[in-house]
């Protein structure tokens, strides 16, 4: 294809900026706004045949109803919000384009693609899944693809569960009175890392407060991960070695 205009809502940082500077490299010009700057989204959708929203998961729908009315039906309404089923849904009913739902499973201090993964959601339209499968392969990307409803099942133990453990130990960690500089000289390289995702969490809370509020799915894996503390708390009371010693063999 042509180098055509991409245009990315929420572009002026994190992943938007990431990607804005992404396809900058493979030659394409990119339109990016920011909630005072750039292309309004009406002028955009009709400069680019390729929008991309990136914006935060409490704004996406909002921005996909102002913008999707406006796509041409031969063009592509994208978004790159860490849950799928609602901005799907949003794009599928507010605009006539083919619609591809992103989630790049990275954050924006990457280097490339290289052997990083993409999930794909394509729910409308065929023209277009093809040029973004050889964009991010050719930079080296694992590509997945899946429905939206299965994505949020996925994303609730990937990112929800597993992001809740870490504001939890977070919150030990702070609550304990143990200054940070006396614990550092006790840690050891899986606790160093553990604190770099705790500050990973808390420098962005915006974001991983969405993420962990609105995923339908992982209520249920909070219950299961309740059940399973206290049987091991019950262990742990009892001085149960032998059934502390079963069940993580079983983890192997």
């Amino acid at each position: 294809m042509e180098k055509f205009p991409i245009g990315i809502i929420g572009g002026t940082g994190g992943i938007g900026k990431w990607f804005a500077d992404f396809f900058m490299r493979q030659g394409y010009t990119v339109h990016v706004s920011g909630r005072s700057s750039g292309m309004a989204p009406d002028r955009m959708a009709g400069v680019c045949p390729i929008v991309i929203v990136s914006v935060p998961i409490k704004e996406t729908c909002r921005v996909i109803e102002t913008v999707g009315p406006h796509m041409p039906k031969d063009s592509l309404l994208a978004d790159f919000t860490s849950l799928k089923v609602d901005p799907v849904k949003t794009m599928l009913d507010s605009s006539a384009s083919e619609i591809i739902g992103l989630h790049p499973l990275f954050g924006p201090g990457e280097a490339s693609l290289s052997g990083l993964n993409i999930v794909l959601c394509p729910v409308r339209g065929e023209r277009w899944l093809p040029w973004l499968k050889t964009i991010f392969e050719k930079d080296g990307a694992r590509l997945i693809e899946a429905k939206p409803e299965e994505h949020d099942k996925m994303m609730a133990l990937v990112q929800g569960l597993n992001h809740l453990d870490t504001a939890l130990f977070g919150m030990t960690v702070k609550g304990s009175g143990i200054e940070m500089n006396k614990l550092l000289r006790f840690s050891t390289p899986i606790f160093n890392s553990r604190l770099d995702h705790i500050e990973k969490i808390f420098s962005n809370p915006r974001l991983y407060a969405a993420i962990l509020a609105f995923n339908p799915h992982l209520r249920k894996f909070i219950d299961m991960y309740q059940k399973n503390l206290s049987v091991l708390l019950g262990m742990i009371e009892e001085g149960d070695t032998e059934s502390l010693e079963a069940i993580l063999k079983c983890l192997q």
